[in-house]
């Protein structure tokens, strides 16, 4: 039967309740993660924004520093009504909580559809009573109601913060909108493509030119920001004599690219995509004869994505240039860190540098669980059945990560060095900053090390790995002022490194931390040979 015969046969929804019961309950912990980081995302500006600038005089200073600044703007969002807490939250939350919402949009509905079909677990579920529509309406429908949960939660965290009540619920109805949109990005991506990860790519990239477009457009006259789902969340003016007909922009943007799925939906076979996967080349290429050919083709364009964006990452935090006193209010950078480190701006700059590289962890985990990945889907059995073992199979991986680590990590302090350095008219600070940065390398390693010491004795639990780096983060941002125990606060790896460029480079902590991140990889590596492989 083909897609379009059985499109018009009736009952094609059966199955959609039951669909939708067993997808929050699989999404269950990750969907309160995601809404609850979310509503920090807004919540915590709030808090930090009325600690760090408690009178009006100092909201007045902190309004004038970003008003003309063209980077902050491109980095947030058009500038309104920035001498008051409201507005700074409006300018510096709604951006990135748009982000998030259309993040954690994509991950539900690509895991719910083009996932379950490349998996075939869609294959099982479909050889009961359910219709051709139900998977994807199911995940269309958790999708909504997830938005809905998280922009619910934005709205009254902030009112009950004291904030006012129309421009927290526009900050609220934006973060909404923009999740809706891109779940229905998503959804297409998903009858596009013939893979999970052409799926978030092509999602991904709709974000990223979103973002783009809104930068451009918010810096210029402002035309290009209506080309941008985000921009339309922005411009409901929130906290500035809020306007509400740009969120029906994006509700009509959902259903018109939702149906647009449907149709395609009706065109496509079930397991294949309506771009069909390019076919190889009848003989690899010299460099797929080797493990690390092999390893490298597969890791490249995760390393490629994060190396762009941790450069213009730490591209954006040296835009600050020497304003750091305006931006930091009375915040005082020694108390947060728990220790004395003299000028203000090296403290800065040091602690942006630990921040960066707390991101860039991300990537050595996230790479180091493409090992499980391969695992699960069944490509590492084939390989291992030859005379690859299985030292050679993870060191291919280890090698890349390790590398590509080191190439994120200096790539983020070299991007907050060129742009310090044509700020400050130094440009030494490139040397200076991508040096601070690469302190830090074996902190991140250790967090590799966790990720692949989990791959080999609890490979179930892997994913726990990314407790560690939500750890590291909580130590660095809120230990000291939380008054951790020493022995706590030294178990993060990143505790231990010496703050530079606010602090004297010593040799003996990084060493040691070394030394653990190397003991890590050899634990688990030797684990991995120990143990049995996951096998369909």
């Amino acid at each position: 039967m083909t897609a379009q015969r059985t499109a018009r046969t009736p009952g094609t929804l059966i199955g959609t309740r039951v669909l939708a019961r067993f997808a929050l309950r699989r999404e269950r912990f990750p969907l309160v993660a995601w809404i609850v980081g979310g509503t920090l995302v807004y919540w915590s500006q709030a808090v930090a924004l009325d600690a760090a600038y408690p009178n009006q005089a100092d909201l007045d200073a902190l309004a004038r520093s970003m008003s003309g600044n063209a980077a902050m703007i491109a980095m947030a969002g058009p500038p309104r009504v920035l001498d008051t807490v409201a507005g700074q939250v409006a300018f510096q939350s709604s951006a990135f909580g748009m982000v998030v919402a259309g993040l954690m949009s994509m991950f539900l509905i690509g895991r719910h559809t083009r996932s379950n079909e490349e998996s075939g677990r869609d294959e099982l579920i479909r050889s009961a009573v359910v219709g051709r529509y139900a998977p994807p309406t199911a995940a269309a429908l958790v999708m909504v109601g997830a938005n809905i949960v998280l922009g619910a939660a934005i709205t009254l965290s902030l009112i009950g913060y004291g904030l006012p009540v129309a421009g927290s619920v526009a900050l609220g109805v934006g973060a909404t909108c923009a999740g809706w949109v891109f779940g229905a990005i998503a959804l297409l991506a998903a009858q596009i493509s013939a893979t999970t990860r052409a799926c978030y790519a092509i999602t991904g990239a709709v974000l990223a030119v979103s973002y783009l477009l809104r930068a451009v457009g918010d810096v210029g006259n402002g035309v290009l920001s209506w080309l941008s789902p985000l921009g339309w969340g922005q411009a409901m003016r929130p906290y500035d004599g809020e306007i509400w007909w740009p969120a029906a922009l994006s509700v009509a943007a959902t259903v018109a690219i939702g149906f647009a799925a449907a149709r395609v939906l009706d065109r496509r076979d079930f397991g294949a995509g309506l771009v069909p996967p390019r076919p190889g080349p009848a003989r690899a290429a010299g460099s797929l004869h080797g493990t690390f050919g092999l390893a490298w083709r597969l890791q490249r364009g995760l390393l490629f994505g994060w190396a762009i964006g941790m450069f213009f990452g730490g591209l954006a935090f040296g835009t600050i240039g020497d304003d750091v006193d305006d931006l930091l209010g009375d915040i005082d950078l020694n108390e947060v860190l728990g220790q004395n480190m003299g000028s203000m701006v090296d403290a800065f700059y040091a602690m942006a540098v630990a921040i960066l590289a707390i991101i860039a962890s991300a990537y050595t985990i996230s790479a180091t669980l493409r090992l499980r990945a391969e695992e699960t889907a069944g490509h590492a059995e084939p390989l291992l059945s030859t005379e690859l073992g299985r030292l050679r199979w993870a060191a291919g991986h280890s090698v890349i990560v390790l590398a590509g680590s080191a190439m994120v990590v200096a790539l983020s302090g070299a991007g907050m060095g060129v742009t310090y350095g044509l700020i400050t008219s130094d440009l030494s600070q490139v040397v200076t900053l991508t040096g601070a940065a690469l302190t830090y390398l074996p902190a991140v390693w250790v967090l590799g090390g966790v990720t692949l010491f989990l791959f080999g004795f609890a490979p179930l639990i892997n994913s726990v790995a990314w407790l560690a780096m939500a750890f590291c983060v909580v130590v660095l941002m809120f230990g000291a002022t939380l008054k951790f125990p020493g022995w706590l606060m030294s178990v993060s790896p990143f505790d231990n490194i010496p703050l530079v460029p606010a602090q004297a480079f010593d040799a003996v902590p990084v060493l040691l931390t070394l030394a653990v991140a190397l003991l890590l990889h050899g634990a688990g590596t030797f684990g991995f040979r120990r143990r049995d492989l996951q096998t369909n």
